[in-house]
Order: C-alpha cells, then sequence, then structure tokens
C-alpha cells in the first residue's frame, strides 16, 4: 500500500519582527534553506508556527509566502480550530494560498465524544479537496483521538495521515495495525520518538528538530526507513541532547532560541509566550556548539 507522506517535515517558525509583525522576507528566506536541505515538505502555521495567535488573514499570508518561496517540496498548512466551520474555513484558505495538504489538529478544549471527532474531520474532508493528516497532541488538546476513530477516518480518501504526538508508542502502534491496508501515513509529531515510530511502520516525522538540523534529521529517519537501525540509533543519539533542549520550555520558544543561534534567526515569540530564561539559553548553546563539532553524514 502506498503512503502518501514519508520522510521529513519541519513544522516551521513564524519569524516576528521586533515590533511582532510577520517577517515575510525571512520565513520564504527559511523555507528556501529547508528545502536546500534536503527535506521532503514544509509544515507552516501549525503549533510550532504559533498559529493559535495568528489571525485568519495573517494564517494564509504564511501558508502563500511559504508556497510562493519553494520551487519542489509540498507545503502542508496547519489548518486545525476547535470549531469545525472554522476549520473549513482555514482549509479552505490554505487550498486557495496553494497548500498541497493540510493538518488538522483535533478539537481542543470542547473535548468531543468519537461521533464529534468523526463528524469534524468527515465534514472537512469532504468540504476540502486535499489531502488530510488528523493531528493526535494531547498535551494541548486535553483527549487522545480514539484508534477506533482515527481508523474509521483512514477509509476516506482524503484522510491521508496521522500525526503522533501522544508519547504514547502503544497507540501509534495500534494506528499502524489497524490502518496499514489503507493509503495512510503515521508521521511521528514527538522528536524523541521518530526512531522507535519508524521501527513500528511509521513512514517519517513533522518535527521541531529538524528547523535547526534538518540534514542529520533526514539521514536518521532516512537510515530508519532503510532498516539501517545501527545507523539510525546513531543518528537518534547524536540528535536527543538538542532534542531535550528543544522543549525544557514550551515549543517554540527553544526552537526559536536556537534559530537565533544558528541562523541569525530573531527569536521573537508572541504573547503569551515570552523568550528563553537565560539559564536554558546557555545551556542550549552549548549543546549547539557541541552538536556542531562534528559534520553530518546526509547518505544512508
Amino acid at each position: 500500500m502506498t503512503t502518501p507522506f514519508s520522510g521529513v517535515y519541519p513544522a516551521m517558525t513564524t519569524p516576528f519582527r521586533e515590533d511582532r509583525s510577520i517577517d515575510h522576507d525571512r520565513l520564504a528566506a527559511d523555507a528556501q534553506r529547508l528545502e536546500a536541505a534536503g527535506v521532503d515538505g514544509l509544515v507552516p502555521v501549525g503549533s510550532t508556527g504559533e498559529s493559535a495567535t495568528l489571525t485568519h488573514d495573517e494564517h494564509a499570508q504564511v501558508v502563500e509566502t511559504v508556497v510562493d518561496a519553494v520551487d519542489d517540496v509540498p507545503v502542508i498548512a496547519g489548518a486545525g480550530s476547535n470549531a469545525t466551520h472554522e476549520a473549513v474555513s482555514l482549509a479552505e484558505d490554505a487550498e486557495g494560498a496553494g497548500a498541497d495538504a493540510v493538518l488538522l489538529i483535533s478539537p481542543y478544549y470542547n473535548k468531543p465524544e468519537a461521533e464529534g471527532y468523526l463528524d469534524h474531520y468527515r465534514t472537512i474532508a469532504d468540504a476540502v479537496d486535499l489531502p488530510q493528516i488528523v493531528y493526535n497532541v494531547p498535551s494541548r488538546t486535553g483527549r487522545n483521538v480514539p484508534v477506533d476513530v482515527v481508523a474509521e477516518l483512514a477509509e476516506h480518501p482524503n484522510v491521508q495521515g496521522y500525526k503522533a504526538a501522544s508519547g504514547d508508542l502503544g497507540r501509534v502502534s495500534e494506528v499502524i495495525e489497524r490502518t496499514r491496508d489503507e493509503a495512510f501515513s503515521v508521521l511521528s509529531g514527538d522528536d524523541g520518538l521518530t526512531l522507535p515510530i519508524c521501527s513500528l511502520g511509521g513512514t517519517g516525522t513533522i518535527s521541531v528538530v529538524a528547523n535547526v538540523e534538518p540534514e542529520r534529521t533526514g539521514a536518521m529517519v532516512g537510515a530508519a526507513t532503510a532498516d539501517d537501525m545501527g545507523r539510525a540509533r546513531d543518528l537518534h543519539y547524536e540528535l536527543e541532547p538538542l532534542i531535550r533542549e528543544l522543549f525544557v520550555e514550551t515549543n517554540p520558544i527553544p526552537v526559536k532560541e536556537a534559530m537565533a543561534i544558528r541562523e541569525d534567526h530573531p527569536p521573537h515569540v508572541r504573547s503569551p509566550l515570552t523568550r528563553l530564561s537565560e539559564e536554558h539559553r546557555e545551556q542550549l548553546r552549548e549543546t549547539l556548539a557541541d552538536l556542531a563539532g562534528g559534520e553530518p553524514e546526509v547518505t544512508v
């Protein structure tokens, strides 16, 4: 069975100027940097892109900037909401901006029952003819999308993937097991669990660390999906100290700081987020310096 999504898809940050307006020039340059590094696609306006603080107009403008900036890689636009009609609108805007697919966080705060999840995702999939990825991240939404729901949604032709960010490998394994006969991809949404998820049959990752280390992340996922587990393990342990630092405070606070260190990328975030604490900033600098001591092998 074909897998619609495979490889490394950085969950992009949204760069802000000092006045917290969006820096579209820097956003375009960042998309081009990641494409040149060999990523398999880009994911703007997700959680890492601070979508919760963007207006609907800004949301569409960010997607359009990324689409226009790249040549060959697909763009998977975040388009989720806890209101179904709003998610449909965001998905329609993403389609209009040229996105190739949409990533849809499960409805947060409302905490729907199983039938509510089914109705939500089917309504969007019926309304917008783009591939859709169900995003399960209970740490942000308050509830897991039931595995039964995911298995049933996978039968819809437009529901083609699942981003796994529950931290529960048993749940991920069951989703893979129950969707193996569908054209359906399971992608890691937890950088620290990308290797074990790939070992279970996952096809890649929507990744925070790939913003900072796209080549090394790509090499790890490539090795894992080619069953070169020794090489994949080595790369996993090279990345692991940085992954820990990128989640020591709320994402995307640390990854923006890392990009400021690596890419001269201002670390500005929008309120209510705040800049990384100085204590963690210093540790992050040390971790990045240690990681830069060896050049990653990008072939697998």
